[in-house]
């Protein structure tokens, strides 16, 4: 996939419908922490709160001006450290995951400047799991147990990628 027509924008408005059908198609939803199909008032709410959050960044990656998928950073408490969701249209073509983690890597660590960029993972969701461990992120552990879906309790795997470790991988491949 060619990054220089892949591109991250701020989520408008004008997204909502779009995001809400991707995050409601099951695909998406059953690897999700809350998994009922999310209303328009409630998807709503959520973006006019999650808006207003300075230390949240709501981004749309569009691949050939075309929306593709969404991303969002949320920094903590500690400025220079966030956590990272995303996903990404079921219709989407293969590499598209791949230049999400990218382009999000890029704005993190170059846009941001975070110093790290942590992940998780149900444990079942082995896609997720082999996607973070690809883009160079380190396992950090896992936390047994501890997402309760309604019917059974699933582990969650902690991912986290320093800034540094980033650079060096961004400098190495400059160099081959």
């Amino acid at each position: 996939m060619n990054s220089s027509v892949n591109s991250l924008r701020p989520m408008t408005e004008a997204d909502l419908d779009q995001v809400l059908a991707w995050r409601n198609h099951p695909d998406v939803r059953r690897y999700m922490y809350t998994q009922h199909e999310i209303g328009m008032e409630e998807h709503r709410a959520w973006f006019g709160r999650a808006s207003r959050d300075s230390a949240r960044h709501l981004l749309i990656f569009e691949v050939e001006g075309i929306a593709r998928a969404f991303l969002a950073i949320n920094q903590s408490s500690c400025a220079t450290v966030a956590d990272w969701g995303f996903y990404i249209a079921p219709d989407a073509q293969p590499g598209t995951g791949r230049a999400l983690g990218i382009a999000g890597m890029h704005y993190a660590f170059d846009e941001l400047n975070l110093h790290k960029l942590c992940g998780q993972a149900l444990g079942y969701n082995e896609r997720s799991i082999r996607f973070h461990e690809r883009l160079g992120f380190s396992r950090e552990g896992v936390l047994r147990d501890q997402h309760f879906d309604g019917k059974d309790y699933h582990a969650i795997v902690c991912f986290g990628l320093l800034a540094a470790e980033w650079r060096t991988v961004q400098a190495h491949k400059s160099r081959s």
